[in-house]
């Protein structure tokens, strides 16, 4: 279960809580809905601490491989394509492969 969904259902799960503590009370409806959210919100901040750590964690990890595919894309439509099946590990490229009289390796891609 991801981190956003316990948080979620941890946070649903307290107001909940408040709102059957409150019931008895002789107030309003919305005064007690009102009540419940507020103690809610303060009681998670604490007891939520880490739930909610995780999930910033894992939107943060979500956003940076959003930005990295981004700029690959950018990079892809601009025509500086360096895709990870081309280069290898240490991202530079063979000079002697690139050059126009040798012959392409074998599963380097069509010769030209």
């Amino acid at each position: 279960m991801s981190a956003a969904v316990k948080y979620t259902l941890g946070r649903i799960g307290l107001f909940v809580v408040v709102v059957a503590a409150l019931w008895p009370v002789d107030l309003d409806i919305f005064l007690k809905l009102i009540l419940a959210l507020l103690f809610s919100a303060a009681v998670s901040f604490f007891l939520l601490k880490g739930w909610r750590d995780e999930m910033a964690e894992e939107m943060a990890a979500a956003a940076e491989r959003r930005r990295t595919e981004k700029e690959r894309l950018r990079a892809a439509l601009a025509g500086d394509d360096q895709t990870g099946g081309d280069t290898p590990a240490g991202g530079q490229v063979d000079a002697a492969a690139e050059e126009p009289g040798n012959p392409p390796e074998q599963g380097r891609g069509p010769a030209a």
